[in-house]
């Protein structure tokens, strides 16, 4: 029987590439993408942890390559592309998902450097990598971007403010971008996790974490970087193409709960 809609929902055959895909929420992304069929660009800092992730991923039957990459690194960013293509192809999807949290209350006597690492990765990053891969996001009009934020974008915590302001940042960054890019058929939209099992939390005690769950989130668990994944995915799918500018929390509904 012939098919009664016209939107693919499938990204086999498209490279993806994931920044801070080593670990967390990173790596469940280049994991699904791959499972999914893409050819996955897997990059992190460490080579042996990058390494690991494409053995994974081969592994299972998926293509990837990997580059160790200082996101903040301008000069390393601006040669991605080409090594990028020549490895994978030109870029269909990009997923800017590297970040760095660290506490920084104000009167801290290496806030400034806190912040202006801080902000190097988590948001001049991301414009940094849609700058490199802008002509191949938009060759064929269908370009995908997801920028990972976060809950923290859409609030705020106390000595935290670098990160803060970061994922402000990014949340802002994807709708101007949005507005901007749309004329060429990429979109740009973007993800805010809540609290979910990853690097970041993994110093919070289970208890600590147990307690906040349910006190603030009405499913009453942290999430797993999985379920964060499944949300970019279903933002870079070909039928996603009228969805741009959006910014989704995946947050058990932590944001949505008054007290």
């Amino acid at each position: 029987m012939a098919r009664l809609t016209r939107l693919e929902r499938s990204i086999a055959g498209r490279v993806a590439l994931v920044t801070g895909a080593a670990s967390g929420m990173g790596r469940a992304t280049a994991h699904l993408f791959a499972d999914e069929g893409a050819r996955v660009a897997v990059l992190d800092l460490a080579p042996e942890r990058v390494a690991a992730v494409v053995a994974e991923i081969e592994a299972a039957g998926g293509v990837a390559a990997g580059f160790a990459v200082d996101v903040a690194d301008a000069a390393r960013v601006r040669a991605l592309p080409d090594e990028l293509a020549a490895r994978l192809g030109p870029l269909d999807i990009l997923v800017n998902n590297a970040g760095v949290s660290c506490i920084a209350p104000l009167e801290a006597p290496d806030y400034e450097a806190t912040w202006a690492r801080t902000l190097g990765v988590n948001l001049e990053a991301q414009v940094r990598l849609i700058r490199a891969f802008l002509s191949q996001l938009g060759r064929a009009g269908a370009g995908r971007i997801v920028n990972i934020a976060s809950t923290e974008g859409l609030g705020a915590t106390a000595g935290i403010s670098p990160y803060t302001a970061s994922k402000h940042g990014v949340v802002g960054l994807t709708r101007s971008l949005a507005v901007e890019l749309g004329a060429r058929g990429v979109t740009v939209n973007c993800v805010c996790p809540g609290p979910i099992h990853t690097g970041m939390t993994a110093a919070i005690p289970d208890e600590a974490k147990r307690k906040f769950a349910r006190r603030r989130v009405p499913l009453r668990r942290y999430g797993d970087p999985e379920e964060v994944a499944h949300m970019t995915l279903s933002l870079v799918l070909p039928a996603a193409s009228y969805v741009n500018g959006a910014v989704i929390p995946v947050d058990g509904g932590l944001r949505v709960q008054n007290t």
